[in-house]
């Protein structure tokens, strides 16, 4: 099996998601160690302009957003599973519940205590990122309107993890992940707004004590060089039941619907109820195939 290896940064809360999964899995992988704000010149002739973390490059074929990450790892390595006893759905929608809903107000419960003290090119950078002004004292105002809001959401996953090791039962799972990089994110710079949940930090300690798989790290230049090296693997599929008809062979462009909004361009190699996948070409890396999830990217004609 090819090399999985993951751009990421180890504060990156996402990526701490597909860490855990790596660890789940008992998996080894390749690290590239990536900046947390741009520029990031390693990474975008992979992604052709996509700048979230993380990426995960298998050869020429590079996935996007951790919903599909997590997918990806699974269908090459399939045992032990991320989605035990049919619970792929619920997962995915606990996921999409986390990183819509509970993460926002995790950002803003977290960067309200330590708001101050960050980099003026951290906030500059994430306003860019997020399309609107990314203040750290308008959080700081809102503060006790988003400790209710994110009390209220870890008293639900504090209800979830009652009475089992984890979510759905003896096993850790996908649903475990999309949760618990929430709860680690928050955890790293205010434990004491999870204080009165002795559940979820004992769940949290179950899956911290995971690890994170072996992981190895290689160099940047690397891993572009393994792109280069290699041809995309991406087996072509269609979509027939597709609501706006696209094909096979047109241009297109994808980019997310919430914040990084950057658009990737390419030709549409695979399509599928819940992934795309786009050829492109890039002088350092050659072809590859960038992949992303249907639910929350916007796909544009051109």
């Amino acid at each position: 099996m090819s090399d999985m290896i993951l751009h990421h940064y180890p504060t990156s809360p996402f990526s701490e998601k597909v860490r855990v999964a790596f660890g789940i899995k008992g998996l080894a992988w390749k690290s590239v160690m990536i900046p947390r704000i741009l520029p990031k010149p390693d990474l975008m002739p992979l992604t052709g302009g996509y700048r979230k973390t993380p990426v995960l490059q298998i050869d020429a074929d590079i996935y996007c957003d951790t919903q599909l990450i997590l997918r990806e790892i699974e269908r090459r390595a399939p045992e032990p599973t991320l989605y035990p006893s049919q619970t792929r759905g619920l997962a995915d929608a606990l996921g999409w519940w986390a990183e819509r809903s509970l993460f926002s107000t995790a950002v803003a419960v977290l960067f309200a205590k330590v708001g101050s003290a960050l980099p003026q090119a951290f906030i500059e950078d994430r306003s860019k990122f997020s399309g609107r002004e990314f203040n750290p004292q308008a959080m700081k105002a809102a503060e006790p309107r988003m400790l209710d809001a994110f009390r209220a959401q870890l008293h639900w996953l504090e209800t979830i993890a009652d009475g089992t090791p984890f979510l759905f039962g003896p096993q850790p799972s996908a649903g475990d992940c999309s949760l618990y990089h929430m709860v680690w994110f928050v955890r790293s710079g205010r434990p004491e707004a999870l204080a009165e949940f002795p559940g979820i930090l004992a769940w949290a300690d179950r899956l911290a004590s995971i690890g994170h798989g072996a992981p190895t790290a290689i160099d940047a230049r690397e891993a572009l060089a393994i792109a280069k090296a290699a041809e995309p693997a991406t087996p072509k599929s269609t979509d027939s039941l597709d609501p706006n008809g696209r094909r096979l062979g047109e241009q297109v462009s994808v980019a997310p619907d919430d914040t990084g909004r950057d658009p990737v361009s390419g030709e549409l190699v695979a399509l599928s109820i819940d992934e795309i996948a786009i050829r492109r070409h890039d002088p350092f890396v050659g072809d590859v195939t960038v992949h992303f999830p249907r639910a929350g990217f916007v796909v544009s004609r051109g």
